[in-house]
């Protein structure tokens, strides 16, 4: 039988939030859009922008913003795209929890150390759970520059589906069945990134970089190994792709937050006024308590906990990484 994707629904309006419902109305369908903020419903239904999170980019006209949850109730599948630590208390609003899910936040949420597919499955049993997630910067995603990114799903069918109703010419899902993997990547992948916006903020240089990321790709395989997730995904486009796109541009707002870090500003003081959110700094407390207690090391998401919360200087917390002793390169 098959499955009846006609009609989408976003909930986020956010700059990724914006781009997907771009890249779903491209090929002229119809996209409703929840927005928490009415700013940002009035300015896509009345101008057909998102000038607070997604500037300049005219939007399609095929997409519709609604402040109210309950408008999506006819939808045949929904992309979400809320921040991590808040999509539980979403998905618990929705009218309908039974039609399947594309997750889009890349995070662990704080207290109970769970992956978003295990925080929807939840809070809604009876929906399949997808799990978009790659190096995609919004903004280049919504202008319909060539992307590749992993759509991962348990059910295949159900994946195959969402993939075909997603895919246009400038936006190529890979199917994956490995939903922990895709995951766990591009959770890893945001405190990361914080970690090489410090270098480059630092002025450490691109050898620091280089090596930043390739270790800082050990701790992820590492830790998603532990929680059962493929070596293939980790190494794949929500993996290894994501980490090398964020953690090479100030685009990133893990990145930029990093910089803003290694520049000598308290984090406090780069997190007070953010209109868009650093998944990353939320992650990474919860990240290292999830890595420790399954007896993973994970040294450089310890450093970033501990510049965060203000516990060590960058000079300490590089001094400490160098210092460590000698090991075997894959281990």
């Amino acid at each position: 039988m098959t499955m009846k994707l006609d009609r989408l629904g976003v909930i986020g309006g956010g700059a990724w939030g914006t781009a997907m419902a771009q890249v779903i109305a491209s090929d002229g369908s119809d996209v409703l859009l929840w927005a928490r903020e009415p700013e940002v419903v009035a300015a896509i239904n009345e101008g057909h922008s998102n000038p607070i999170f997604l500037p300049v980019l005219p939007l399609s006209e095929r997409i519709r913003a609604t402040g109210d949850l309950a408008d999506l109730s006819d939808c045949d599948a929904l992309v979400v795209v809320v921040p991590a630590q808040f999509l539980g208390a979403v998905l618990a609003q929705l009218p309908r929890r039974d039609v399947p899910l594309v997750l889009c936040a890349k995070g662990i949420e704080a207290g109970t150390r769970r992956l978003m597919s295990e925080v929807a499955a939840d809070v809604a049993p009876g929906a399949p759970i997808a799990v978009l997630s790659g190096p995609t910067f919004a903004h280049e995603v919504a202008a319909g520059r060539p992307t590749a990114i992993t759509l991962a799903c348990a059910d295949e069918a159900v994946g195959l589906a969402l993939a075909e109703r997603l895919r246009r010419p400038g936006f190529r899902p890979y199917l994956s069945q490995d939903v922990v993997g895709a995951e766990i990547g591009g959770a890893v992948k945001n405190v990361l990134a914080i970690a090489c916006g410090v270098v480059e903020g630092a002025g450490l240089g691109q050898n620091a970089r280089a090596a930043l990321i390739s270790r800082g790709f050990a701790e992820m395989t590492r830790f998603g190994l532990a929680r059962g997730a493929r070596a293939e995904t980790l190494a794949g486009l929500s993996g290894l792709g994501d980490l090398v796109l964020t953690c090479s541009s100030i685009s990133s707002r893990n990145f930029s937050l990093g910089k803003g870090l290694g520049e000598g500003v308290p984090a406090a003081e780069l997190l007070r006024d953010r209109r868009t959110v650093a998944e990353g700094a939320a992650t990474a407390p919860v990240l290292a308590e999830a890595a420790r207690e399954a007896g993973v090391d994970m040294p450089i998401v310890d450093a970033v906990c501990a510049l965060l919360v203000g516990e060590a200087t960058v000079d300490a917390v590089v001094a400490d990484l160098l210092a460590r002793p000698l090991k075997q390169e894959g281990a």
